[in-house]
């Protein structure tokens, strides 16, 4: 599809008011996005895990305005609360996607959003926030559009998620989720994350990861930045190539249920994404010692069980552990007894494999 094709045509009904909620949830990448072009457009494919217990549940109340409104009229609330911080960002959304809902100036928003995990936990809200919106201007379009395909409802879906957050275009729905062009993936778009066409074995279907909070405080560089620097990144290209070899492998060990191929490709993900952010000008390091303390003791403890543990990171500090359901007692024990004490206030977050977002309403 192109970006035209997400531009309607004059509606042909009217809808005075309403309000919808849906849940969104957050995803975890194993192949990383990390650089972009205009528009959102990803510099590399990515695939990700939809998570289950990491969601955003967002209410969106709306009521036509009097007369010819010439900006977005709009409260945001966050657990109850006037959240007025969040405002330029859903601004600035809200002037990305007005192209593709021209409805947009006709009414007043009361946007309500609460996550199940805390706000300061350090884990990145925007993929389950832009989605679960994403998904509730698109229930206004479909009362305006009725006869809208649930397949393209979905697709626009993904396209206006992205527009807010890149890595939003993945939980819409599926359990697993790609994004970007890929010649090995039939199907595969810039402009919206599709659920993987290939066989997939039974055990990544329910999938468990464990989120360890290392550090909640607010990230040293924000994503927009750090995408920014694979411009003139000395070894982009080299990434980029990178990121479609691997998904083109992950393909086989998705099909044959390969944990040892799979393990071997999401670690090396985790740390080819910091290293990206180590050689960049200018350079960061958002891993802790408490990271590497944990990467060090699943490995560790991988050798000497032969489970089949693993981690993956995001931008961040925080360690995702990721684990087949069969070795869930096993290994949420050596969390429970090994890991927890790296994490800020022995806080983590266990979670499993689910299959997007939800209408609650």
């Amino acid at each position: 599809m192109t970006v035209k094709e997400f531009i309607p045509s004059p509606y042909t009904k009217s809808v005075a008011s309403g309000k919808t909620t849906y849940k969104s949830p957050s995803n975890i990448a194993l192949v990383k996005y990390w650089g972009k072009k205009e528009n959102q457009i990803p510099a590399n494919p990515s695939i990700s895990f939809t998570l289950n217990e990491c969601a955003t549940v967002t209410t969106l109340s709306y009521r036509k305005v009097d007369g010819p409104n010439d900006a977005f009229s709009f409260e945001v609330s966050l657990d109850g609360k006037k959240e007025e911080g969040f405002k330029p960002k859903i601004k600035t959304f809200f002037e990305r996607v007005y192209p593709y809902l021209p409805f947009l100036k006709e009414y007043h928003f009361e946007i309500e959003t609460s996550n199940s995990f805390p706000h300061s936990s350090g884990i990145a809200s925007s993929a389950s926030g832009m989605s679960a919106l994403a998904l509730c201007l698109m229930e206004i379009e479909r009362n305006l559009i009725p006869a809208m395909p649930a397949e393209f409802f979905n697709r626009k879906a993904s396209f206006l998620a992205r527009l807010g957050s890149g890595s939003a275009a993945r939980s819409i729905k599926g359990s697993l989720v790609q994004w970007g062009e890929h010649a090995g993936t039939e199907g595969s778009s810039d402009l919206y994350g599709i659920e993987y066409p290939y066989k997939v074995h039974s055990v990544f279907n329910d999938y468990c990861d464990t989120i360890l909070l290392v550090d909640k405080g607010q990230k040293q560089v924000s994503s927009t930045v750090g995408h920014d620097l694979m411009h003139d990144h000395p070894f982009s290209k080299q990434r980029f190539d990178q990121a479609h070899a691997n998904l083109s492998k992950l393909r086989s060990i998705f099909e044959g249920g390969d944990l040892d191929g799979f393990i071997g490709l999401v670690e090396s993900e985790a740390l080819t994404l910091h290293a990206m952010m180590m050689t960049s000008r200018p350079y960061f390091i958002l891993m802790k010692p408490n990271t590497l303390e944990i990467i060090n003791r699943i490995w560790a403890y991988r050798e000497a069980t032969k489970t089949h543990v693993c981690f993956t990171l995001d931008a961040g500090a925080n360690v995702h552990v990721l684990y087949p359901k069969n070795e869930k007692v096993l290994v949420e024990g050596f969390i429970a007894d090994e890991l927890a004490g790296y994490c800020q206030n022995g806080q983590f977050i266990h979670d499993h494999v689910g299959r997007g977002a939800q209408k609650i309403n």
